[in-house]
């Protein structure tokens, strides 16, 4: 709608000048607003239900892959990171002091992240005890790396991420995005303030990040719509 509401415009723009028409009218045609969808967030008793599955899976497979897909997981819901920004993670980008870790964003630009004692916990085991199992003359100074050692690719990561997820009941096929608006999510309900969230998420506007507030408001109603006698 919004591609021929533009089209119009610069037809009778166009015919205006040609002398086809006497005047414009359609100068005053609105652009209508696309109807933005609010994310997919899970219950923050979910993402335990996922998180905790796969780390039993890990402690039964005792593998270095099984190691890596707790600790990707754990990271992406901690930090709310993109795929990209993880699978970009250098062995230098981590601040096991700090508990942070530093990725490369959008137009190059560079942010820390917070880390919860959780999804430290997962990453340094998979550096302790799987990495080194895995790493070879291609794997230079990446976090993650593939089965063949290189770097982990954005498509291994999000098979993961589904894989997890399946463990939760009644949802959708959710991937990696659904980590990161829920981890922007439950900052909220947390109690963050939408700034320090904008600057965890990496948004270039605030307006982005407010899409979460909307996302919490509607999660309330339902709870309440739920919980109470007289909804």
């Amino acid at each position: 709608m919004s591609r021929r509401a533009v089209s119009v415009r610069l037809f009778t723009k166009w015919a205006l000048k040609n002398k086809y028409l006497q005047k414009d009218v359609a100068a005053t045609l609105a652009t209508p607003k696309g109807h933005r969808t609010l994310p997919e967030v899970l219950e923050i008793a979910d993402a335990k239900i996922a998180m905790d599955s796969l780390a039993t899976r890990a402690a039964e497979e005792e593998t270095p892959i099984s190691l890596r897909d707790v600790a990707m997981v754990e990271v992406l819901y901690a930090s709310g990171a993109r795929v990209a920004e993880l699978c970009g993670l250098d062995l230098s980008d981590i601040d096991y002091e700090r508990q942070t870790i530093r990725v490369l964003g959008k137009g190059n630009k560079e942010r820390t992240i917070p880390l919860g004692n959780p999804a430290m916990k997962a990453l340094k085991l998979w550096l302790k005890d799987g990495r080194d199992s895995v790493k070879n003359a291609q794997s230079e100074n990446a976090v993650f790396l593939g089965v063949r050692g290189k770097r982990i690719d954005q498509r291994t990561v999000r098979t993961v991420v589904y894989v997890a997820l399946q463990a939760v009941e009644g949802i959708e096929r959710m991937g990696p995005h659904a980590l990161r608006h829920s981890a922007a999510t439950h900052l909220l309900e947390g109690g963050a303030d939408l700034r320090t969230v904008q600057e965890i998420l990496g948004h270039a506007s605030l307006a982005t990040t407010q899409i979460y507030t909307h996302v919490s408001t509607e999660r309330l109603q339902k709870v309440f719509k739920q919980a109470h006698p007289r909804a």
